[in-house]
């Protein structure tokens, strides 16, 4: 397993309903949640499977299609 973190501009409960359906379709990860209390607003993601990297650009795409913005925390 391994856990990636992405700093996004997400604000509020109903931003995050608006990535569910892009971040549930993602093949590879066990589970994701939002953290709204964070400088960062950070969505953490736990992979099961797959490649990370793969698995990065599928989530920056979802988010981005939701209409929000995600990138890779180091």
């Amino acid at each position: 397993m391994k856990t990636l973190r992405f700093k996004t501009n997400l604000k509020c409960a109903g931003c995050m309903y608006a990535i569910k359906p892009y971040m549930d379709g993602i093949e590879g990860i066990q589970s994701w949640d939002v953290d709204l209390n964070s400088p960062n607003k950070e969505v953490e993601v736990v992979t099961d499977s797959g490649s990370p990297k793969k698995i990065r650009k599928a989530i920056e795409k979802g988010i981005s299609e939701a209409g929000y913005n995600a990138k890779l925390i180091k």
